[in-house]
């Protein structure tokens, strides 16, 4: 799809090529009062809104939908640069860019979240970016928007997108960490399938670290994170004993 040169209308091929130092000389007459030069400063950008829709190519979303809502990200940027920043608008207009358009993939998800959940979410994400990347509770931002903290979760578990219980979150040689290897096991414990008689003296067998993984794992429902923390090894390393250990087990009851 992006080996096109057409997209919205514009032919790619003929945008402006212009150095870092002609594009800061258009922003320096743009700043300073010269509206003449704005549609060739924006155009000598989109360029930079391309390479940044292309990130998300695996989005359900028209392709053309997309470059759209990141040259509104880009007009966005540029309205509120303002020279004394001092640094590149390039660097300052990129990650405004992604969030509109992350915004409008979260406003078209297949999950509909209610108007007014949305704005509290989107307010609370705007005073986290005007906080200038200092870290801010949402204790306090429920305080700003005079609204229950609670309110401020559910906000934003609302808007955020959905992901498989099976991708990695790590991975390192032979050995991967899914999402499902994170989640508290609420169901697994003394009153389950570990209660089994068979089970119990197949534990049995066990080292003393495969025995305390096991527990903390099954009976106690800890995620690996908090069972590494515990025991002083790495989730990695807890990952790895916990498959062997519950191999072990199959192979004693054949399971």
């Amino acid at each position: 799809m992006y080996k096109k040169v057409d997209i919205c209308g514009i032919n790619t091929a003929l945008l402006p090529k212009r150095s870092n130092a002609e594009i800061e000389m258009l922003l320096i007459r743009l700043k300073n009062g010269d509206l003449s030069v704005k549609d060739e400063f924006i155009r000598s950008n989109l360029r930079l809104v391309l390479s940044i829709t292309q990130k998300f190519s695996s989005s359900n979303e028209n392709i053309d939908d997309i470059f759209q809502i990141g040259c509104i990200g880009l007009i966005k940027a540029l309205d509120n640069f303002d020279l004394k920043f001092n640094v590149k608008f390039s660097t300052y207009a990129v990650p405004m860019i992604i969030g509109e358009i992350k915004r409008y993939l979260r406003d078209s998800t297949s999950v509909k979240v209610s108007r007014s959940l949305k704005d509290i979410a989107y307010k609370t994400l705007k005073i986290k970016e005007e906080a200038a990347g200092k870290s801010i509770s949402n204790e306090k931002i429920a305080s700003i928007l005079g609204v229950k903290e609670e309110l401020i979760n559910d906000a934003m578990q609302a808007i955020t997108e959905p992901c498989s219980l099976y991708e990695n979150l790590y991975q390192s040689d032979n050995e991967k960490t899914t999402v499902m290897d994170q989640v508290k096991d609420e169901k697994n414990n003394e009153n389950s399938w570990i209660d089994n008689i068979s089970l119990r003296e197949a534990i049995k067998t066990l080292s003393k670290k495969e025995k305390e993984i096991i527990e903390l794992r099954y009976y106690k429902g800890k995620t690996q994170v908090q069972v590494a923390a515990k025991i002083g090894i790495s989730q990695a390393q807890v990952s790895r004993i916990e498959k062997n250990a519950l191999s072990m087990l199959k192979n004693e009851i054949n399971f």
